[in-house]
Formats: C-alpha cells, structure tokens, sequence
C-alpha cells in the first residue's frame, strides 16, 4: 500500500482522479540515480494499468544500466499550461525488470494487460510491437504523491 500523502491534501486527486489521470497522460518523466550519486531524468511513454506504472525503456541506455544498478526510481507524470491548470502525480519506489530484455514478444501472462494497453494508447495497435530494444520495467509504487491546482479556491 503506497505511503499517505501528508501535504497538500487540499489540491491531492481522490484514487479515482489519479487512475484517469495516468490513464489518459502518456508521457512521464523517470528519475533515477547514476553511479556518482547525480540524479538521471529522462523522459519515457508508459502505461498505468490501475496498480502499476509499466515503463518500456531501451535496454541500451543510461536508464536501465542505473536501474540495473539501484532499481529505485521516482516517475512524474504532469499536465497543465497555466498556473491554475496545474496537476500532476508522483510516483518512487523500486522497479521490476519483467519479462525477457531486450523484449521479442515470448509468452508472458504478466506483460498480456501492460502491451495490450500499451499498443492500443501509443500505437493505435491490438498488439504490441517488439523491436529487439526495449524491455519492460513495473513500479509498484510505495509513494504517491498528487496535486490538482484546479482545486484551488478561486479568487474572492
């Protein structure tokens, strides 16, 4: 069970607004840590299929060797032009690696929910696509933090 947020409960989305939320958002922003201890953010697609954030990352990259490393990540997922409009979700915990890497699309049964949703929000698709580059990572979260400045009393 993720960690309670304690500030900003005023502006937090209720579990319901925070689903539809990471339903509807397709791009997040992954922050994990280096071997020197400097923080890596990279932007990455996702999906969120109502209990955990599926992440296909390229294999080759910083991410996933820092990840291979030190599994801790903390994700940002946020929308809004002007002030008022503001909203957004934060996610950290440790990731899973699921799943063959690179992925070629052998039998999975826990990757048939994340690739199903996955092809049909970023590809139009029925099925995933595999590339022989990517590979899927599940967070799990043990802290959701969120925010919905829409929720901010207007003035006077």
């Amino acid at each position: 069970m993720p960690v309670a947020q304690r500030r900003g409960r005023r502006i937090m989305m209720t579990p319901e607004e925070v689903d539809a939320f990471l339903g509807e958002q397709r791009t997040c922003r992954v922050a994990t840590v280096s071997p020197d201890g400097r923080p890596h953010v990279g932007a990455l697609w996702f999906v969120w299929d109502g209990t955990s954030l599926w992440l296909y990352s390229i294999v080759r990259s910083r991410r996933w060797a820092d990840l291979r490393r030190d599994p801790r990540v903390a994700v940002v997922v946020d929308d809004g032009t002007d002030y008022g409009e503001l909203r957004g979700v934060e996610l950290s915990g440790a990731v899973e690696f699921v799943g063959e890497a690179p992925r070629t699309g052998e039998p999975h049964p826990a990757l048939d929910t994340p690739e199903r949703l996955f092809a049909a929000k970023n590809f139009g698709l029925d099925s995933m696509p595999h590339d022989n580059r990517h590979a899927w990572l599940r967070l799990t979260p043990e802290s959701v933090v969120s925010w919905d400045f829409r929720k901010m009393p207007g003035p006077g």
